[in-house]
């Protein structure tokens, strides 16, 4: 025997998350500062925790007419296949191809919150994406259809009693004429997960950990990112 356990490391991984979000809320007093500090928390676990194919950052992303997105406070997005990230003084500027995933993360859930990660998530998705035909060993593949952006919110606690019932339900509900929410985590309470049309709400004592397991499970599906056309960026080059 080992003397390991995988229940305690997963336990351990989330009490852990759930520890820094809740010491985070305590101990800083000014609203962006606390902002800045839990977006923090949960960018840096997806950094140490999703595969190194994905970089996460805090992030605008824009598209080849020269459309830009809000700023979003975590971008889950491809580096392997993406040669064009740009970088202006600390400010990550990345192009719409290249992202899996956008989240917003907030000390607390509740209807302006669900509210506000949706007008943030629909900025991102009403973005052009362009899309080539992949050469490979066997010829010129056809161009990958872009797939789904994943969009979500990551939280801490809740406003609402019950923290994630029906509150939770009516808000994400009324969020889908905008852009629907795929995922999220309120660390304290649970998770919750929309498919096939509906909306799925689990209570956890270890959402964090639930939280990254099936983000991981979603971003598999998805394989990987389309091959950008980088002409489609060249033609605003002037001079």
């Amino acid at each position: 025997m080992s003397g390991w356990s995988l229940e305690r490391l997963l336990a351990g991984l989330h009490g852990e998350i759930e520890m820094r979000l809740q010491r985070t809320r305590a101990a800083i007093g000014h609203p962006v500062a606390k902002g800045d500090a839990a977006e923090g928390v949960w960018i840096e676990l997806l950094t140490n925790y999703l595969p190194r194919r994905y970089r996460v950052a805090k992030a605008f992303v824009i598209d080849s007419t020269d459309t830009t997105s809000q700023q979003l406070d975590i971008v889950i997005y491809d580096r392997q296949y993406t040669p064009l990230i740009f970088n202006q003084d600390g400010t990550l500027v990345i192009p719409a191809e290249s992202v899996y995933a956008v989240f917003e993360a907030k000390q607390s859930i509740d209807a302006s919150q669900v509210d506000y990660a949706a007008k943030k998530i629909a900025s991102v998705r009403a973005l052009h994406r362009t899309s080539l035909p992949i050469p490979s060993a066997s010829g010129l593949q056809p161009a990958k259809a872009p797939g789904r952006i994943i969009g979500g919110l990551l939280t801490f606690e809740s406003e609402w009693s019950p923290p994630i019932g029906d509150p939770l339900k009516n808000a994400l509900q009324a969020a889908e004429a905008i852009a629907p929410l795929d995922m999220g985590c309120v660390a304290a309470h649970g998770n919750f997960y929309r498919a096939n049309g509906g909306t799925t709400i689990e209570p956890s004592t270890r959402a964090a950990t639930a939280f990254l397991l099936e983000l991981i499970a979603q971003l598999q599906t998805e394989a990987t990112v389309p091959m950008i056309d980088i002409r489609a960026y060249a033609k605003f080059l002037k001079g």
